[in-house]
């Protein structure tokens, strides 16, 4: 009986990282999709002024592109990190259980498990990385002359605003 409460014991660590990862991946991705959707918008605008003459337009915009494709690439680490960190959980797991019939699995387990806390650590750091530089967009924008003198901001056929 103590080694059935081991198991569970050793189960339902990993299983609750796998559902906060998972959580945090949601998150990560919704913010992806939405500077997805801005950087669409940003390109349909951009080439827009371009083919209408307006080039100073075109490279406020070309500006603005640059730095939301940085930030994409911060959280697309981010995301790639938190999946690697939820395959590591999930084989941990796996491999737990296989160490009833294997006792080496277990000392893989451990090991596949603390990679992907790293892995985790790292995601989480990225994020951090990305939400500190959040507002540097709006703020370039605000402060960027070209735009002033825009009036209505153009619509993109065919995208959303974000």
């Amino acid at each position: 009986m103590i080694d059935i409460t081991r198991i569970f014991q050793a189960f339902l660590a990993p299983a609750i990282f796998v559902s906060a990862t998972a959580l945090l991946v949601l998150s990560i991705n919704v913010r992806l999709m939405g500077m997805v959707s801005r950087l669409r918008q940003f390109v349909h605008a951009k080439h827009d002024a371009a083919n209408s003459g307006r080039e100073v337009e075109a490279g406020a915009y070309d500006a603005q592109i640059q730095s939301i494709e940085r930030r994409a690439e911060m959280i697309r680490r981010c995301f790639l990190m938190a999946l690697t960190s939820l395959a590591g959980t999930i084989t941990s797991c796996l491999l737990l259980g296989l160490g009833l019939y294997w006792r080496d699995a277990g000392v893989v387990a451990v090991a596949v498990f603390v990679a992907a806390m790293i892995c985790l650590l790292a995601a989480t750091w990225y994020y951090i990385r990305e939400v500190m530089v959040a507002l540097t967009s709006v703020q370039q924008e605000a402060r960027d002359q070209r735009f002033m003198d825009l009036g209505a901001q153009p619509e993109a056929k065919g995208v959303d605003a974000v």
